[in-house]
């Protein structure tokens, strides 16, 4: 309980937009940890960067698929002790096929070369489970070398049996993945369940085991 008090401290207090990056060049200087989430589009990512933070707008969430396409980066207390950074969606069915390459181009770069980059958070829209793009999104952070927690997303919104089955072949299929964190994480941003425990998770990926005493 006082490390979930200390994490929702930290993340309550200053969280500031830095930047927007449409290419690697944009970056900000690679000055302090880095701990990035990603997913498909309309997956909840928006939402869920708001309710860890406790705001309502840090992140607009979008109605229109594939409307993020660029790196959003968010600075984290004062003086900056790390950052957030919303990746782009993926998955969008319609985008044309330039949109898709400079996407893929992106993020595949930021991920190799960024070596702030503590952790990526791979979010999973509980209601569908894992799709062909999520695997795809694991097998190039693996191949990266990236770290990565799965969040599942929305968990409010199955039965309680629903869930249980999408979580387990959820962690059926990231025991295949080098990369992936063993633990899943259960989220719903509307209703708070599983919000607490992520940001413990966040707050010791960026600074470390011992940063919340």
């Amino acid at each position: 309980m006082r490390r979930e008090k200390a994490a929702a401290r930290m993340l309550s207090g200053r969280v500031d937009f830095l930047l927007s990056a449409p290419q690697l060049k944009f970056l900000p200087e690679p000055t302090v940890p880095e701990i990035a989430f990603c997913g498909r589009s309309n997956v909840g990512k928006s939402s869920l960067l708001n309710a860890l933070t406790q705001r309502r707008s840090i992140a607009r969430a979008s109605v229109t698929p594939g409307r993020t396409q660029e790196l959003n980066f968010f600075e984290v207390g004062e003086p900056t002790q790390f950052r957030l950074v919303d990746m782009p969606g993926y998955g969008f069915a319609k985008a044309p096929v330039a949109v898709v390459d400079k996407w893929k181009k992106l993020v595949r770069s930021y991920l190799r070369g960024r070596a702030v980059l503590a952790r990526n958070l791979v979010l999973i829209d509980s209601r569908h489970g894992m799709k062909e793009v999520d695997r795809e999104m694991m097998k190039m952070l693996d191949e990266a070398a990236v770290g990565y927690r799965i969040v599942l997303t929305k968990t409010d919104k199955i039965k309680a049996s629903h869930l249980e089955r999408v979580a387990n072949q959820v962690a059926d299929e990231a025991k295949k993945h080098v990369a992936a964190y063993p633990e899943l994480h259960l989220t719903s941003s509307e209703k708070g369940m599983g919000i607490d425990a992520l940001r413990v998770a966040v707050v010791q990926d960026a600074l470390g085991a011992d940063a919340l005493g």
